[in-house]
């Protein structure tokens, strides 16, 4: 049997910024993916909620229009899970407000949780085989 094919992914929020605000970024590749429906990304109502608070921020220095544009190549291509109250109980992640993250790859059945961040990556051994990087990912979509 081959290698499983990764098709539900959680990206978290820096990722999905990165692949939408550098073009020609190093994460650039990841937009192309989902545009391209070689895997679906998974969002909740935080998970959005967030992506739409970091789009605003003044450094980024986007207008309204052009925040919406960057939704629209994105939220389209995502499916949304609805998260239950309350939470799984699952291993909790050390900052709090990434633990959205691991629960929302539990309850949408992910194949992978794709991050950056030091903290998710810490959760690997509890969630063996989840948690990526986005190079990881490249080595297994290849």
């Amino acid at each position: 049997m081959g290698t499983p094919v990764i098709r539900r992914i959680v990206l978290d929020t820096h990722i999905v910024l990165s692949a939408l605000l550098f073009a020609k970024g190093r994460l650039a590749w990841i937009r192309q993916a989902w545009q391209r429906q070689q895997f679906q990304p998974l969002v909740c109502q935080a998970s959005v909620s967030e992506l739409l608070r970091i789009l605003a921020y003044p450094k980024f220095k986007l207008s309204v229009m052009e925040q919406k544009e960057l939704l629209a190549d994105f939220l389209p291509y995502t499916e949304v899970i609805e998260l239950p109250a309350p939470w799984p109980d699952l291993p909790a992640c050390r900052d709090e407000k990434d633990q959205v993250f691991l629960v929302l790859a539990h309850v949408g059945r992910a194949d992978a949780l794709v991050t950056g961040d030091a903290d998710i990556l810490a959760m690997r051994e509890a969630f063996p085989n989840l948690i990526l990087t986005a190079e990881e990912l490249a080595t297994k979509s290849r």
